[in-house]
């Protein structure tokens, strides 16, 4: 069978995974495992209320087990991030790039229906799907 040349896809349509959401969690849109893309890591995480965190706290070493370098956009809304304790005010449009993988970042929303869109993947490496990714990945399989 021949793979599609190409998908489109509005973003609110991508099914989000079955999981228990908290109260102020974010609606994530797992866009790698939408499209069975092997090649990088992508997904994106709308924010419903202004004020509350869009991109959870972490670094790309312990928290995720991984030494990516991320590229955040922000598609839709407004965030403020904080990179290394410094912040970084993202309107609409912003590009974030976070090439250490070992500084802490985050993103708060400030507008309601805030999407950021994560690109991620370690340098001069074969992407690996992150260890906590998996679980909602049906194509992986352990080992």
């Amino acid at each position: 069978m021949a793979q599609a040349r190409h998908e489109a896809i509005h973003i609110d349509e991508v099914p989000e995974p079955t999981y228990e959401k908290k109260p102020g969690d974010t609606d994530w849109r797992p866009l790698r495992i939408h499209f069975g893309i092997t090649s990088f890591g992508v997904n994106a995480f709308t924010q419903p209320e202004a004020g509350e965190v869009v991109v959870i706290e972490h670094t790309e070493t312990e928290e995720s087990d991984t030494r990516h370098e991320e590229l955040y956009f922000v598609s839709k809304g407004h965030a403020t991030f904080t990179i290394g304790g410094e912040e970084v005010d993202a309107p609409e449009g912003t590009l974030v790039y976070v090439p250490d993988p070992d500084a802490m970042r985050s993103a708060v929303a400030r507008a309601a229906g805030t999407t950021v869109i994560c690109f991620g993947g370690t340098p001069g490496v074969a992407f690996e799907v992150s260890p906590w990714e998996r679980k909602y990945d049906p194509a992986f399989t352990a080992p």
